[in-house]
């Protein structure tokens, strides 16, 4: 599953792939949310942690990842 996670102060967007489901994803961000001082946690398909504090999250975008094609059969 496809993540982006938008930091603010950040030009740029955070992008993995997790191996979770999209309702697990849901359900740790909603974790990482309620806590105070909270600290979203992910882990990619590499084995990568990704640690946010939710006071710095601006977005996280759950979504199915998309399969790159290369080729002439791109077109």
């Amino acid at each position: 599953m496809e993540v982006k996670i938008g930091v603010t102060g950040a030009a740029r967007e955070l992008v993995l792939e997790s191996p979770l489901t999209a309702d697990e994803l849901t359900a740790a961000v909603r974790a990482a949310l309620a806590e105070d001082h909270g600290v979203l946690v992910l882990t990619d398909d590499r084995g990568r942690q990704v640690l946010v504090p939710t006071e710095k999250l601006a977005f996280v975008e759950v979504g199915e990842p998309v399969e790159r094609r290369v080729g002439f059969g791109a077109m």
